[in-house]
């Protein structure tokens, strides 16, 4: 079910003061959002990857395990990816927080109803995966509690934020998906080949 929350405020909230977070977005507006709150050499835009963040967000906490690693994507990406909450669920990785941007509608192909519009609830397929940590979020009061998990490294961490469907202009990060890959590399200490 939809919200009342600004989308862009939200991320914007969740990413004040982000210090060494390491973020992976999931296709289309969570890129949009997580670029408007601020472009990082420590974001990882996903493009063309539908389904494909939250298992690139756990590689990144097993290869990266003293470093916080947040997922910010959508309820039809996250949808896309159901299998991965079980995954992330088996391995427990203390350093990843899924934070799932939820307007219970398809946003990038023409605002058609979602699985969680219909009644799917992914906060509750997360608990049922194994997350010891799921936070329904429907306020700005509850966003801002949430917050301090993204660095706690208590995870993993699954959040559901209930969003506005409100229309927001597109802000657009780089698409050069070897520019994207080899500056991350850069910011972690790693070669870039």
């Amino acid at each position: 079910m939809a919200g009342s929350l600004d989308r862009r405020e939200a991320v914007k909230a969740l990413l004040r003061d982000r210090g060494d977070l390491l973020v992976v977005t999931g296709l289309g507006s969570s890129s949009y959002d997580v670029f408007d709150a601020g472009d990082h050499d420590a974001n990882f835009y996903l493009w063309g990857a539908m389904g494909g963040a939250a298992m690139v967000g756990l590689g990144l906490a097993l290869a990266q395990p003293k470093r916080p690693v947040a997922i910010i994507t959508g309820d039809g990406e996250q949808l896309m990816g159901l299998g991965s909450l079980a995954t992330i669920g088996a391995k427990k990785p203390n350093n990843l927080s899924i934070v799932v941007l939820d307007n219970a509608h398809f946003g990038e192909t023409g605002m058609q109803k979602s699985h969680s519009g219909l009644g799917v609830r992914l906060e509750l397929i997360a608990s049922g995966a194994g997350f010891p940590s799921v936070t329904e979020i429907g306020d700005r009061a509850t966003l801002d509690a949430f917050r301090p998990k993204l660095h706690d490294l208590k995870g993993p961490h699954f959040a559901r934020i209930a969003i506005s469907t409100d229309h927001v202009d597109r802000a657009l990060p780089p698409r050069d998906g070897v520019y994207l890959k080899n500056r991350f590399r850069q910011h972690l200490g790693l070669p870039v080949n």
